[in-house]
């Protein structure tokens, strides 16, 4: 069971936006069993929408489109797709129905007969109920493959697919289960773990896949089967998962879906009812991002000063301005500094300080670009470590980050 996904619109392929359509759609089709065979995105040119569902007719059971469904001249999505299967338009009456109820409950403007003109489906189409958007999700069945049409703004499309589009693939075919269990480690890259666990990936089952997914600092291992018999696969997986775990056992933070470096700290927190407060400079806030992103993680998180400039840092973290003039603002002194610094203003239990070059160039300090300086502020001491993340400035930020998170948690653990 096989699926492709044609994303639909020029501001994708000039980078105006992101697709974030395809991510959620191949997850969602993931989950029961339906393998994404390929993601295509074309321009809103009709010989060239034509050619991709085409090919994705040769290449899949479902073929799924996302985007040009409006009701400006550009969308032309539903017209060409009319064409493909040599149909007409045809009014819907309750998709008008509905677009008069959306424009006389949510719209200022008057409706106008372009918008009435979304409620024109193709005559072959099962309409999809787009419950918070005028133009509707179609559907068209040919010779037992399936053709949907789908909306391309995110949050409508989302709907589409989770009350629509997969209820009706669950109930039409019968599909093997795909599982996937993803270990998430911290603190050691790609190729060290490989060379770590080569007996164990030598001595995986055929069916059994394992992928490697780097991320700056961390590294996720997924291992991947497809089976008719979901009891037995789960069953080896889990058992693999086990075996792999003591292989890394080290750097282990967690399952990815059921916990994260994190939602982790997060436990720890809550556990031993302490608090955590944060002092970035050269991260720039993103470290107190990846913390918040937790829900609940007011229980545990009081807040941070986003400390760019020296005064900052003296006025609000209590730096001494003669530590900065002697050791400069990228040093270790002035991350331990920054650290106590929150931690005695907010009064919590751990506090980080990071302060370092993200680049592209040397500051005045002549700091090479890439050294970051990160400090962690426990009850009754102070973990501090030098390191030098290289270029470019987004990998110096996140590996900081997730660096920082990981001293956060070994000076956690070391207190307990």
């Amino acid at each position: 069971m096989q699926a492709e996904i044609i994303t639909i619109g020029d501001e994708i392929l000039i980078g105006q936006i992101v697709d974030t359509n395809s991510a959620f759609i191949g997850k969602e089709l993931n989950k029961i069993g339906v393998s994404v065979y390929q993601i295509t995105s074309i321009q809103d040119d009709a010989a060239h929408i034509l050619k991709a569902i085409a090919e994705a007719e040769a290449n899949a059971d479902i073929i799924i489109l996302t985007g040009g469904l409006g009701p400006t001249k550009d969308d032309i999505t539903k017209h060409t797709i009319t064409e493909y299967f040599n149909d007409s338009l045809i009014q819907n009456d309750d998709v008008l129905k509905h677009i008069e109820y959306l424009f006389a409950k949510y719209i200022s403007t008057p409706i106008s007969d372009v918008n009435r003109q979304q409620a024109l489906v193709p005559s072959k189409a099962t309409v999809l109920t787009n419950r918070f958007g005028t133009a509707p999700g179609m559907l068209i069945e040919k010779d037992e493959k399936v053709f949907v049409s789908l909306p391309g703004v995110p949050y409508e499309m989302r709907s589409l697919i989770q009350y629509e589009v997969v209820p009706y693939i669950q109930k039409k075919y019968n599909r093997p289960h795909i599982i996937h269990k993803t270990l998430m480690t911290y603190g050691l890259g790609e190729s060290a773990i490989a060379q770590r666990i080569e007996v164990f990936e030598d001595g995986l089952p055929k069916e059994i896949k394992l992928a490697y997914l780097p991320n700056l600092g961390k590294v996720r291992l997924r291992l991947s089967a497809k089976s008719f018999d979901k009891e037995r696969i789960e069953s080896e997986i889990n058992r693999l998962s086990n075996e792999l775990i003591a292989y890394v056992e080290d750097i282990f933070v967690g399952f990815e879906d059921e916990s994260s470096m994190e939602a982790l700290i997060g436990d720890l927190l809550v556990k031993e009812n302490s608090t955590l407060a944060v002092a970035e400079s050269c991260t720039g806030g993103n470290i107190s991002k990846m913390i918040s992103s937790i829900p609940g993680a007011s229980k545990y998180f009081v807040g941070s000063v986003v400390s760019y400039s020296e005064q900052v840092k003296i006025n609000e973290l209590d730096v001494p301005k003669e530590l900065i003039l002697e050791h400069t603002v990228v040093s270790a002194e002035v991350a331990r500094s920054m650290a106590l610094g929150i931690q005695k203003r907010y009064n919590v239990e751990y506090a980080i300080g990071v302060t370092g070059n993200a680049g592209p160039t040397k500051d005045k300090t002549d700091a090479s670009v890439g050294q970051v300086f990160i400090a962690i502020a426990y009850p009754g001491g102070v973990l501090e470590e030098n390191f030098n993340f290289g270029q470019p400035r987004e990998k110096v930020i996140q590996r900081a980050s997730v660096k920082a998170l990981e001293l956060l948690k070994k000076s956690i653990l070391k207190k307990s």
